[in-house]
């Protein structure tokens, strides 16, 4: 996949040179294309979310950080930037205004649970997740999936997808899963459609730390 992706660049740039009269023939049409490979999407099955939670983890904001991303899709640099100033009471609607910009520029309505409320301590200003940095990513998660009996080569991306597919295994229609994944096309989701084919039976049941069904409490803005 390395490969296909600079060979595609490369190929962009042949195309840009065709335009600037750089190259006199379009060598592109005589050039065979490296397609890519899908490559394996992993992600936590209900039971391995609920073996998590309970593990010990060395670095508290890492345990928090990441089961806040299991239970709404966020990416790493969603958690990272997070601040306490997009997260206020909604007095209308129970719920959560969440606003993610870094990678598509687009807003999302994220709905927060008491679980989830919970996850992010005390209130106070700046960062939720104070000191959570990418070199917790590495050894202290591997450590914690360990601790929680997990050998899949489990990254903080995959909590993301793990969101993804237990919310469409609980039933979630798959449009509101992709808006609140921010994706631009509903279609970039149906690829968690088809890991649901083979895992369904493993997957089943709510995304939830702790079993009980609480309502939200709070937005995110």
């Amino acid at each position: 996949n390395t490969a296909s992706n600079y060979y595609r660049k490369f190929r962009g740039l042949l195309a840009i040179a065709l335009r600037d009269k750089l190259l006199t023939k379009d060598i592109n049409t005589s050039l065979t294309r490296i397609e890519p490979k899908r490559n394996r999407i992993e992600f936590l099955t209900q039971q391995e979310l609920y073996n998590l939670s309970n593990a010990h983890c060395e670095i508290p904001v890492l345990k928090r950080a990441a089961l806040f991303s299991c239970l709404t899709g966020l990416r790493f640099s969603d958690a990272k930037g997070l601040s306490w100033d997009n997260i206020v009471p909604n007095l209308e609607v129970p719920g959560t205004t969440f606003n993610r910009t870094q990678k598509t520029e687009t807003e999302a309505t994220m709905p927060l649970s008491p679980d989830v409320l919970e996850l992010c301590g005390s209130r106070e200003q700046g960062p939720v997740f104070k000191g959570f940095n990418r070199n917790m990513l590495y050894g202290p998660l591997k450590r914690w999936l360990r601790e929680a009996g997990i050998t899949k080569r489990i990254t903080f991306h995959c909590f993301r997808h793990t969101y993804a597919v237990l919310q469409l295994a609980n039933g979630t229609d798959i449009y509101p899963v992709s808006k609140m994944l921010t994706h631009k096309h509903v279609t970039t989701a149906e690829i968690y459609l088809e890991l649901l084919e083979d895992t369904k039976t493993q997957t089943l049941g709510r995304i939830q730390i702790h079993k009980n069904n609480d309502p939200v409490i709070a937005q995110i803005i």
